[in-house]
């Protein structure tokens, strides 16, 4: 550098130490924002925890149809957007359990633009959170719930135009049905419903009516337990979907229902040969591992104590190996963490410090597997175990 750079560079800096001092000296005294608008759209679309309000229960048989709206006196002002397929997951507070279930919403996305989402939610006899829901909930009760998550939903960059959209979880392609009439969503959809008698099809009158209104949605039942003129008949399986299919193969596949049959069309879908890309499910229930061939024998019908260490202490509970490690924390009033209860998301994501532990589903990343973490809904102990958990404090959440 000669002498005139060094003096040129000096002069300019100068300037710069003055022009800063200028700003700083006229800046404006008022406070910085505590939020920024991208905080405040981040948290809109994606809320830790929306509060509600029921304001309508249509009854539907063995099912429920519930409209919520925000509840404001608890600080939810307007409903979190979705995508047309995705669930929210209920928190819930049953004697001293703290538990959560995801259920898809069946309304369509422009409707919580005004303010409503609407679960549809079908009774399981025997089960823990349904009957609970029967007998406790009304118009007026107050329910916490995650925000929109899951990944069952239409993305014209990843999927194909046409979706063969089959299962027996019908809520969220009722969702994608109403957003393709309503102009939300530009796809075709064709469904192929799984259901076990014509009598007790949930939904079907309502999808029948979106199905008139639009040629883009065309509706295919299937009844597994009767012959009826007019319906299909056995299950969801390769010769089903490639009859209503294009023969091109150029279409997606999505799956909702419970473990049986996302392991039986599985298989089915394996015949067709399409790329990995053009498959998607998503499962809902408990599962039985005992279903699974590869479950060992000898810890069928067994109770194994299971050591579950938290952030402010340690418990040994009961774990049965027909339940998985969130069901065995949940009965024991645990509050644990957890959302999809399908494997996916990973929120329920803890860790085996020791003991063995049998996972159904494949899929689990290497660095998960060489360190012993584990999504806990689905996951059975096989013997005495130790789990490390994340906790989070629900209990504040549904106060």
């Amino acid at each position: 550098m000669n002498k005139f750079e060094e003096i040129k560079g000096i002069i300019d800096l100068k300037k710069l130490q003055n022009e800063r001092k200028h700003e700083i000296q006229n800046a404006s005294d008022a406070e910085l924002p505590k939020k920024y608008p991208m905080n405040i759209l981040e948290e809109e679309l994606h809320p830790e925890t929306q509060y509600l309000k029921i304001t309508k229960i249509i009854d539907r048989d063995d099912a429920k149809s519930l409209v919520f709206v925000p509840d404001e006196s608890k600080g939810t002002s307007k409903l979190a957007y979705f995508q047309a397929g995705q669930y929210i997951s209920l928190k819930l507070h049953i004697g001293k359990s703290y538990c959560t279930r995801a259920y898809a919403i069946s309304s369509t996305p422009k409707q919580a633009l005004s303010g409503e989402y609407m679960l549809t939610i079908k009774l399981v006899k025997n089960g823990y959170v349904t009957p609970y829901i029967w007998e406790n909930w009304k118009v007026g009760t107050e329910v916490a719930a995650s925000g929109p998550a899951g990944q069952l939903f239409y993305e014209p960059l990843r999927d194909k135009k046409t979706i063969i959209a089959g299962g027996s979880g019908i809520t969220p392609f009722y969702s994608m049905a109403g957003a393709i009439a309503d102009g939300t969503i530009d796809a075709n959809l064709i469904i192929l419903y799984g259901s076990r008698t014509h009598n007790h099809i949930l939904l079907g009158d309502e999808l029948d009516r979106i199905a008139a209104k639009t040629d883009k949605v065309k509706v295919v039942n299937i009844l597994s337990d009767e012959e009826v003129e007019g319906y299909e008949h056995g299950f969801i399986n390769q010769a089903i979907i490639e009859k209503y299919a294009p023969a091109d193969k150029n279409y997606s596949i999505y799956m909702s229902g419970p473990a049986a049959m996302i392991h039986f069309v599985n298989q089915e879908i394996k015949k067709l040969d399409l790329r990995p890309g053009q498959v998607r499910q998503e499962m809902s229930g408990s599962v039985n591992p005992y279903f699974f061939k590869n479950y060992p024998e000898e810890a069928k019908n067994k109770t194994f104590n299971m050591t579950v260490k938290t952030r402010d202490q340690i418990q040994v509970i009961p774990a049965r190996s027909d339940e998985s490690l969130l069901v065995a924390m949940e009965r024991a009033g645990i509050i644990a963490p957890s959302s999809c209860r399908s494997g996916v998301c990973g929120a329920c994501r803890s860790r085996v410090v020791n003991g063995k532990v049998f996972i159904p589903f494949p899929g689990r990343r290497a660095a998960d597997s060489e360190y012993n973490y584990v999504n806990t809904c689905v996951t059975f102990p096989i013997s005495d175990l130790t789990l490390q958990v994340p906790v989070h404090d629900y209990a504040n959440m549904l106060g």
